[in-house]
């Protein structure tokens, strides 16, 4: 076998291979004489008909078959013996394939870029303090109480915040438009789920009230028809109701999983959960500003494989959060709308696992179970989570993926200038919100740009 490779690009290569003929015509032989064995044809006994005639009618096929199970098997040798490391799967072509002549063919792969790291120093990273107060925990059990808390009719006019049961119907002009009606909707004032000017309007209003109200759709709105259009919805009330909040006693605690109900038991555990939320947050943001900085001191070439299967698992992703169903075909889902997320996390990912391999990062099961015990404190059951993890390795593996992460960011974060910024608990969750709004815009509108240049 010759093999020869060409550099096409950074990170293709192109395999030529030469099989001898002999080899190949020898299989192909063994394989006909093979089946002849079971042939049946018309006027012959079955591993009676002539070989020639076992030719002419499989000698194609057979041929392929066995071509293609040499060149992949080929193909791999040539990949190891000449030390590549694919990114994906390749494109084999054979370009000589014809009994008596040897048998040419050319491989085209991508693979791993070979990377030198350029260092992040210098690069600046503000890292949040945070301490969970009193007042902080006052103010979540105050939010625990509206999550669980009843309705009640009252008789007095609607107020923010209320709860309002209408009937209504939507009109263009004089004309009702679809979609535009209902019955015994229930709608909280001052959730803004309606479009804008609709529950500002019903501010005041009784149970028995029928009402006018006069609104404009945004110019943006997703019913092209109804796009900017001003329109006019009559009401009627059918009830106001507000908010029941439950006592904060031992009936409310146990609904949390303090099961003697123990208020001071109850405010610890939200603390800790509160914290740990922080804790989370801090770390996402730093962790953040740091591979945002490794990515731009470190401008790669991205294997179009491994973006392409980045991109099939965002898609599937996103069927499962739309609730599309297992049957649905994601590959109805553009690629251009995941395409620039994909290539980031790729690029990181090769970023990352650079960053691990040069600093000879490990983690040892000690620390993996460590860390499964961390992530089952948030269970009722913790002993049966860690169970499930530590008996699970394919759950190890991603614990174990995400220790060495956190370890390789902790290694970069050695290279920049951290300034520690104290910020409340509300500031840190606030900017942890504001920058995954920030990421997601960032996306939408690359696939955006990327859709209108198609």
């Amino acid at each position: 076998m010759q093999v020869s490779v060409d550099t096409t690009s950074q990170i293709e290569r192109r395999i030529t291979v030469q099989v001898p003929a002999a080899e190949v015509d020898e299989a192909v032989n063994a394989r006909l004489k093979d089946a002849a064995k079971n042939v049946r044809l018309d006027g012959f006994r079955k591993g009676k008909v002539p070989m020639s005639v076992i030719r002419q009618r499989y000698g194609s096929d057979v041929r392929n078959e066995v071509v293609g199970e040499v060149m992949r098997e080929r193909y791999v040798r040539a990949i190891s013996e000449n030390e590549l490391n694919p990114a994906g799967f390749p494109q084999i072509e054979a370009t000589v394939n014809e009994a008596g002549k040897d048998l040419e063919f050319v491989a085209t792969l991508e693979v791993y870029p070979e990377i030198e790291l350029a260092s992040i120093e210098g690069t600046e990273v503000e890292r949040p303090v945070v301490e969970v107060t009193d007042a902080d925990v006052d103010e979540m059990i105050e939010t625990l109480r509206k999550q669980n808390a009843s309705w009640e009719e009252v008789e007095r006019a609607a107020e923010d915040g209320d709860q309002v049961t209408i009937d209504f119907q939507g009109f263009l002009g004089d004309e009702p438009f679809e979609g535009g009606s209902a019955e015994g909707h229930e709608l909280v004032l001052g959730s803004n789920s309606f479009i804008p000017g609709f529950e500002e309007q019903l501010a005041g209003v009784r149970a028995g009230e029928e009402k006018e109200l006069q609104v404009t759709f945004p110019e943006d709105y997703q019913a092209e028809n109804l796009a900017g259009q001003e329109a006019t919805f009559k009401v009627k009330v059918q009830a106001v109701k507000a908010q029941a909040l439950p006592e904060v006693d031992a009936e409310f605690v146990e609904r949390f999983g303090v099961e003697d109900g123990d208020l001071d038991k109850f405010r610890a555990e939200v603390k800790k959960n509160m914290t740990r939320e922080a804790d989370q947050a801090v770390d996402n943001r730093v962790k953040q500003q740091v591979l945002g900085a490794l990515q731009k001191a470190n401008e790669i070439p991205v294997p179009q494989a491994l973006i392409q299967q980045e991109t099939d698992g965002l898609k599937r992703q996103a069927a499962q959060q739309f609730g599309l169903g297992e049957d649905f075909d994601v590959s109805q889902l553009p690629d251009e709308l995941f395409a620039e997320q994909a290539r980031s996390r790729v690029e990181i990912g090769l970023l990352l696992a650079q960053v691990i391999k040069s600093s000879e990062l490990e983690a040892g099961d000690d620390e993996i179970r460590a860390k499964v015990e961390e992530l089952a404190d948030q269970y009722q059951e913790p002993e049966q989570v860690v169970e499930y993890y530590m008996s699970n390795d394919q759950m190890k593996t991603q614990v174990k993926s995400a220790i060495l992460e956190e370890k390789a960011v902790d290694k970069l974060l050695e290279q920049a200038s951290v300034q520690d910024v104290t910020m409340s608990y509300q500031e840190v969750l606030a900017a942890a919100q504001q920058q995954t709004e920030a990421d997601d815009e960032e996306e939408g509108s690359e696939a955006g740009e990327q859709e209108s240049n198609a």
